[in-house]
């Protein structure tokens, strides 16, 4: 029997962040992060948040979809699901850049992108617009790099009107 339950506030170990406990089956703990993205994690991952000062957090149940057998996503409709923006600009993912060389913050941003690419096949999320800007190019050409590792990505510069050229879009191949 896990030591979580629905609405308990948790802390991911060997991470920065936390969330609530959405839903608890066995050892499979599915939390919902500060950001709004459901993961799923082993309960040994995961600490009760002792600092969080409401003893519940209560989660709106969603009413019961019924769900086809199959799930089929037509291709026109497919180009119409949104995409996911992860901006990957070094202010948006560290408290303080001070102290860190070039070399570091690349190694961040390409560490997220890295991260938010596995987690988008794990949750068969079908496309990210990675924000990097224009700048010299370097994250630009290390992003295309590690795109170009991964089979089922197809990558192409995002909608110009919207994000210019600073802007990198991945459609992921889901087999449904």
């Amino acid at each position: 029997m896990s030591q979580f339950k629905k609405g308990d506030r948790v802390l991911v170990l060997d991470d920065e962040f936390g969330g609530v406990v959405a839903f608890a089956k066995a050892e499979q703990i599915t939390i919902i992060s500060d950001d709004g993205i459901e993961i799923t994690y082993n309960s040994s991952e995961l600490i009760l948040d002792e600092s969080f000062n409401v003893s519940r957090v209560v989660i709106k149940e969603e009413p019961k979809i019924k769900k086809s057998k199959t799930r089929q996503v037509s291709r026109k409709k497919a180009a119409f699901i949104p995409a996911i923006e992860i901006d990957l600009h070094i202010h948006r993912l560290v408290k303080s850049e001070s102290g860190m060389d070039a070399y570091d913050k690349l190694n961040i941003q390409l560490d997220t992108a890295r991260y938010k690419i596995e987690w988008a096949i794990e949750n068969r999320v079908p496309k990210l617009v990675f924000i990097h800007g224009v700048g010299q190019g370097v994250l630009k050409e290390e992003l295309k790099f590690l795109f170009q590792r991964y089979e089922q990505l197809k990558f192409y510069d995002a909608d110009y009107q919207k994000y210019g050229r600073g802007a990198t879009e991945i459609y992921i191949h889901q087999n449904y």
